[in-house]
């Protein structure tokens, strides 16, 4: 009766009939749909928007280009998600610069530092940031702290009540406690974000983790996240605060949270923050996916360490390459999971026949996640182009709607691109027998439920 899309359906049925005692077992865990519940009363989202909606309603000299508006209003009309100008924008390749670039940025905080992060380790790196936050939060300063409760799974207790006792305030996203919520251990907090002194923020594929420094055994990692000052930070602000009171029932709406800005130098750099979650009615960021491809007229780019997409997703990006645009893929030549690669490569082989010229990424584990197009707009988050985190996940990405930034994000891409291996050139993946073709067919069958 959720009216399901049939795929998924099938896929549930499939999963029911052939192990069924397991089978409901595992429907229990990730098969109940998220999308009707209410979690956060619209008195309050209101409330949690309305300072952000006066930032935005106060910009002066605002000029939303031509060519974009569909797609700014597309996601405005969906999520009240405002487009901010006057953005600089810092971009990380590698966790190294990138963690330094926070430890400097928390070390500098003089009012607040909200964090929002899928994984926290207990490990080096988790340890010099916890250890960053306690000595912030001693000076007075407030530190909040969102962990998702699946993704920090392995992390025990003490080192997030370590932080607890020193003042940092830390909330798990939707606990997991057995039987309790059990059902929704399948709907969880993707997001990468966070915010110091309502100034300075930062989004993109990085958690905090030593392998996103030194990577996942002998593989390096190779990672997007951005650091950006201007007006993009209040919509990073609201985004932290909703999930905020989520986690903590607590309304912060102070303007404190939302500082005057008018002292940044104007420029063209439109910045749009975008959430999708499965309480929303609509998917909003694979809506902007679609909507980008299928309006693009020269290229599309695009980076995902996963690539399981969804039909509308990968009917766009076949009409999109039939239609004589230069779309391009990029994935890593060896996933970090067995299942998600062998259900990966019918994918592929289905887009490559429509024309979408797909690279495989060779130096080590590719985990960004950017789009670009026609030297206009560009994308990046924490958003795969994947089931889950289209229809399950809590994600979140920013759109930049100028040349310069695209030009960016272009420059990444191919820079990426001159490490990769055309895939139709990869004789395991052309001459592939009946049998492992039979077998990613079977697991893609699933692959609505990975």
């Amino acid at each position: 009766m959720d009216n399901r899309q049939p795929a998924k359906t099938v896929a549930w049925v499939m999963v029911l009939s052939f192990i069924p005692v397991v089978g409901i077992i595992i429907y229990f865990f990730f098969g109940q749909n998220f999308r009707k519940e209410r979690i956060i009363s619209q008195r309050s989202l209101d409330e949690l928007t309305k300072r952000s909606m006066l930032e935005f309603a106060e910009q002066r000299n605002l000029h939303l280009p031509e060519n974009s508006r569909p797609l700014l209003k597309l996601f405005a009309n969906q999520s009240m998600s405002f487009p901010f100008k006057d953005n600089s924008v810092d971009i990380y390749t590698d966790g190294y610069n990138l963690f330094l670039a926070l430890l400097r940025a928390i070390g500098r905080a003089q009012d607040h530092i909200h964090i929002d992060t899928y994984i926290i380790d207990d490990d080096p790196l988790g340890r010099l940031i916890s250890d960053a936050l306690i000595d912030k939060a001693r000076q007075g300063i407030e530190v909040r702290l969102i962990y998702d409760d699946v993704g920090c799974w392995r992390v025990k207790d003490r080192f997030f009540d370590r932080m607890r006792k020193e003042g940092v305030k830390v909330q798990p996203f939707m606990p997991v406690r057995f039987p309790a919520l059990t059902g929704k251990v399948n709907y969880r907090n993707h997001r990468k974000i966070c915010i110091i002194d309502g100034k300075v923020g930062f989004i993109g594929g990085m958690n905090i983790a030593m392998r996103y420094i030194k990577g996942d055994g002998d593989r390096p990692w190779r990672d997007t996240h951005l650091r950006i000052v201007g007006g993009g930070v209040y919509a990073l602000q609201r985004a932290f605060l909703i999930d905020w009171y989520f986690v903590d029932r607590t309304l912060i709406t102070d303007h404190r949270y939302y500082p005057d800005n008018t002292h940044i130098d104007e420029n063209n750099c439109l910045a749009q923050l975008v959430t999708s979650s499965p309480i929303q009615p609509w998917p909003d960021i694979m809506q902007g996916y679609v909507k980008i491809l299928l309006e693009a007229k020269k290229y599309v780019y695009m980076e995902t360490p996963y690539f399981l997409p969804t039909e509308p997703i990968l009917f766009a990006m076949r009409t999109a390459a039939l239609s004589g645009v230069d779309v391009r893929l990029m994935v890593p030549m060896h996933g970090d999971s067995k299942i998600l690669e062998w259900a990966c490569k019918s994918y592929l082989g289905e887009v490559v026949e429509a024309g979408v010229k797909v690279y495989l990424y060779k130096p080590g584990f590719n985990h960004s996640k950017i789009m670009v197009s026609d030297d206009y707009i560009s994308t990046c988050g924490s958003t795969n182009i994947d089931f889950r985190s289209f229809e399950n996940n809590f994600e979140s990405n920013i759109f930049f709607y100028d040349t310069e930034m695209a030009l960016r994000i272009k420059n990444i891409y191919l820079e990426d691109e001159e490490h990769c291996i055309d895939i139709e050139e990869v004789r395991d993946f052309t001459h592939r027998s009946f049998i492992q073709r039979l077998w990613e067919s079977l697991v893609r069958l699933l692959s609505p439920l990975l």
